[in-house]
């Protein structure tokens, strides 16, 4: 809840959380509103369908009243550079979310960056620049910025199906490719501790192109990395049938403050960056703050954030 004397347009860096796009999005907001979440991502999934966005805007500005809340940023997570329909329209998606921003008061329009599927990804950098050389320009016409997630879906350098933005060697290809200032990263620490990469000095090299940051950790079990490797987990029905023994995963997404990271490290890096934007909770993976503890636990990451960031902002006294 708004604490008595904040003044939310002072935070430089807002918590707040994911939500889905589509007709429930203000109803959702309005319930969780009230636990003090300050900033809002909107996402959709591939397609925008025939989400109305105007109406969409209109109801969210409605939803956040007067709390001071904002809408930090919109998404759409497809694979842009392919040619099936669905791909399609998560190209179009991007173009249409970029024109409708301004509509959401934000400036920030996000998701994977795509790729030429099942190829190595150098590969996909012409095809990266031909879709996304004009969309920038287009985007900086519209005063947007472009924030590509960090996300591996599950691929390598070498193949998948999602995104190539998920490596460091491949941002400074893409953004080679596309040197443009408006298109930067929506980045968070777990996908990079469940390919067992140091978060924070990336962090140190990379904030001057973060835009946006997703609320998520990891916990990583290195005794099972040191024991099995990191290609060994097996299902227990698959082990219990093979007569093996179950070998578990040696990493877990985790809701910020049960993870691995110390979030007041990650925020003063942010801050010394100059970076000034939302830290969104992206929940739905805690393996634990799941099902019926899924709120509980984002409301703890929502205050831990709080906490981490030195609290809310405090105006100095006059001298």
């Amino acid at each position: 809840m708004l604490m008595r004397g904040q003044d939310m347009a002072k935070e430089k860096i807002r918590s707040g959380t994911l939500v889905n796009g589509g007709d429930g999005t203000a109803d959702y907001i309005r319930q969780i509103l009230p636990h003090g979440f300050e900033s809002f991502s909107i996402t959709f999934w591939q397609r925008l369908g025939r989400t109305d966005l105007k109406k969409l805007a209109a109801d969210v500005k409605d939803a956040l009243g007067d709390s001071g809340a904002i809408i930090s940023s919109i998404c759409v997570f497809g694979n842009p550079l392919e040619d099936t329909d669905i791909d399609k329209e998560t190209r179009d998606g991007w173009s249409t979310l970029i024109d409708s921003a301004h509509l959401f008061g934000c400036d920030i329009v996000a998701g994977f960056a795509g790729r030429l599927r099942n190829r190595p990804i150098d590969e996909s950098m012409s095809r990266f620049g031909e879709i996304f050389g004009p969309m920038a320009k287009h985007a900086a016409d519209k005063g947007v910025r472009i924030a590509f997630e960090n996300c591996d879906m599950g691929g390598t350098w070498q193949s998948g199906d999602w995104n190539i933005a998920h490596n460091p060697t491949a941002w400074e290809m893409m953004f080679n490719e596309v040197p443009a200032e408006n298109l930067g990263l929506e980045w968070e620490p777990c996908h990079q501790m469940v390919s067992l990469i140091d978060p924070m000095p990336q962090l140190r090299e990379w904030v001057q192109r973060i835009f946006h940051v997703h609320g998520k950790d990891a916990t990583v079990y290195w005794d099972r990395v040191r024991k099995y490797g990191v290609h060994t987990s097996i299902h227990e029905d698959i082990a219990l049938k093979s007569g093996v023994q179950a070998v578990k995963p040696f990493a877990y997404h985790r809701t910020p403050g049960f993870g691995d990271s110390n979030w007041t490290d990650i925020i003063s890096e942010l801050r010394m960056g100059g970076f000034e934007g939302a830290i969104d909770i992206e929940g739905w993976h805690d393996p634990v703050y799941k099902a019926d503890l899924e709120m509980t636990g984002q409301v703890h990451a929502l205050n831990y954030l709080k906490w981490c960031r030195g609290g809310s902002h405090v105006t100095n006294p006059k001298t």
